[in-house]
């Protein structure tokens, strides 16, 4: 019976998942609930960066010139083609080492599989699609560990290092400071488009090109005086992410709706009503410590709630610097980077406005 099987068409990777990308991320809510009883880490005089306020990777002090950054990162199918899968899921992971300012240097493999429900050559090729992303990385898939699952997963473990004195993290940006963002909204929409059979090629084509660009930048931002914070804008959405940004700093945040850019297609698809289960989600995490402007059609709440997997980093730098960060993003091919708001003193909350800010 299981020869007959395999020798069937393969099943679709997205049919195989409850869920996919950073869409099956936990909620902010129930993620707050469970660290909230957590036992403290204890005192470790080297630790620079731990769970405390929820950052992109933990950062460990080797010496006075050296930290090593250390995440991990895996989900299941935003796309059926399983290199496509591999390639996302690898640049998803490694993203949270550039958004520390760290330089990637070893990767290694999770790997989930049905066997028997999946042909080894389509686990195969996810596999080659995370080490393909890696190699462009500069950095080898130097080993892992895999189980049979009931659904596909894959990601990986991500080092990097990083000196000290550049480390970027979430909860050091000051009032006054710009919002850049480096990559549209909507990878959510897009694949909830395609798992309901309505994304045509050019959006599809959109969408791997937005989940499978590194997000490099994050180890050169060193460079550029009055970058204060960091994080990428993955599961959680761009508000989700924005909030994290207030309450490490203890301050408020201000959202342009209107400058923040989309990928293709997905205004329209928003409009129609598109939108992943988790945006739901999100915003019942957190939407108490959100402001939206009562202007603002239904659908845009959508947008700034959807989580992106392999977003793009958001930036809080001195105004004075922020020309010199967009200039950088797109000289090294982060066409749509821009200004998106601002953080503000006051209270810990983040008010959605369309221009002024």
């Amino acid at each position: 019976m299981n020869d007959i099987a395999l020798t069937e068409a393969p099943p679709r990777l997205t049919s195989l998942a409850h869920g996919g990308g950073c869409g099956c991320k936990l909620s902010p809510k129930v993620l707050r609930e469970i660290l909230a009883g957590m036992p403290a880490a204890g005192h470790f005089a080297n630790l620079l960066v731990g769970t405390e306020t929820s950052d992109d990777a933990a950062v460990w002090r080797l010496n006075d010139s050296q930290a090593l950054v250390a995440t991990t990162d895996f989900f299941m199918p935003v796309v059926d083609d399983p290199r496509d899968f591999g390639r996302i899921a690898a640049t998803n992971a490694l993203s949270d080492v550039y958004a520390m300012g760290a330089t990637p240097i070893l990767a290694l493999a999770i790997v989930g599989m049905p066997v028997g429900v999946l042909p080894v050559q389509t686990i195969r090729a996810i596999l080659e699609g995370g080490a393909e992303v890696c190699a462009a990385a500069g950095v080898p898939v130097a080993g892992g560990h895999s189980i049979d699952s009931v659904e596909p997963i894959y990601g990986l473990v991500a080092l990097g290092l990083v000196h000290p004195d550049k480390l970027l993290k979430n909860d050091t940006a000051r009032a006054g400071d710009t919002l850049i963002l480096t990559k549209p909204l909507g990878v959510g929409i897009l694949s909830a488009a395609f798992k309901q059979g309505r994304l045509d090629r050019a959006g599809y084509d959109a969408l791997i090109a937005s989940t499978t660009q590194l997000n490099t930048l994050g180890a050169r931002l060193a460079e550029i005086a009055g970058v204060h914070a960091v994080t990428d804008v993955t599961g959680f959405g761009l508000l989700g992410h924005t909030l994290e940004l207030c309450r490490g700093a203890g301050l408020g945040a201000e959202i342009d709706a209107a400058a923040a850019p989309l990928l293709q297609g997905v205004e329209a698809l928003a409009r129609a009503g598109v939108r992943t289960g988790a945006s739901t989600r999100n915003w019942e995490s957190y939407g108490e410590a959100v402001s939206l402007d009562a202007a603002l059609p239904a659908w845009t709440r959508d947008l700034l709630t959807d989580p992106q997997t392999g977003g793009g980093l958001l930036i809080a730098v001195a105004p004075e610097g922020a020309e010199a960060v967009v200039g950088l993003a797109r000289e090294i091919g982060f066409d749509r980077a821009t200004r998106v708001g601002r953080m503000v003193g006051g209270e810990v909350r983040v008010g959605v406005r369309v221009g002024g800010i």
